[in-house]
């Protein structure tokens, strides 16, 4: 049976799951997500990079450069990566989530597309970027909406990565341009260095 254009684009449909949450104690408590790069958020700049997503769920407080975001909050707040993914996947409707941090200044769509691509061409859970190091960066993947629900339901643990590596996702490097930059899509702002780096790499409007 032929499928439809209608069918095939809600099979490949995503949400964007942003966790925008946690106590940044490395950044002497501030708001980090709503730290600016180069005259923008970090959040909105994570934001951008999954501009096409049907909907964008974010994990912390609403902010007002994302009025189209849905803002929810884990229970308590600031529990941890796990129980803020399980209150951002609760208002997924598309069979695909990007689950992404909110301090990610280099990311963009390209990325995004190349883990759901990825994603959807495996017959895992998922994709996960892998950065220059082997590493898997589990804030910053794509997964099948689905099987993420069913094993967060039966997950009590606390760690990402034993949530997300029995998924048996697709490890995804990087290749042409990207592979050898200053600027990888892995690259977060979790002390003030890497803050000022970013800045520096960076200029006012760039995207």
């Amino acid at each position: 049976m032929r499928t439809s254009h209608a069918e095939r684009a809600l099979d490949e449909a995503f949400d964007a799951v942003v966790l925008a949450g946690g106590r940044a104690r490395r950044m002497a408590g501030a708001d980090k997500p709503g730290l600016p790069v180069a005259g923008r958020s970090l959040a909105a700049r994570v934001a951008d990079a999954v501009r096409d997503a049907g909907r964008l769920i974010v994990v912390g407080p609403p902010r007002a450069e994302l009025p189209h975001a849905i803002a929810v909050r884990e229970d308590p707040p600031g529990a941890g990566p796990v129980p803020a993914l399980r209150a951002g996947l609760a208002e997924v409707r598309a069979p695909w989530v990007a689950l992404l941090a909110a301090d990610l200044p280099f990311l963009r769509p390209r990325h995004v597309a190349a883990l759901l691509n990825a994603a959807r061409d495996a017959e895992g859970g998922g994709a996960v970027m892998v950065d220059d190091e082997g590493r898997e960066q589990w804030l910053l993947g794509c997964w099948r909406a689905a099987r993420l629900s069913a094993a967060l339901a039966d997950y009590r643990g606390a760690s990402l990565r034993g949530l997300l590596g029995p998924l048996e996702p697709v490890r995804v490097f990087l290749t042409g341009p990207d592979a050898a930059g200053r600027r990888p899509p892995w690259y977060d702002c979790d002390t003030p260095d890497a803050l000022a780096r970013a800045r520096r790499l960076l200029t006012d409007g760039e995207e």
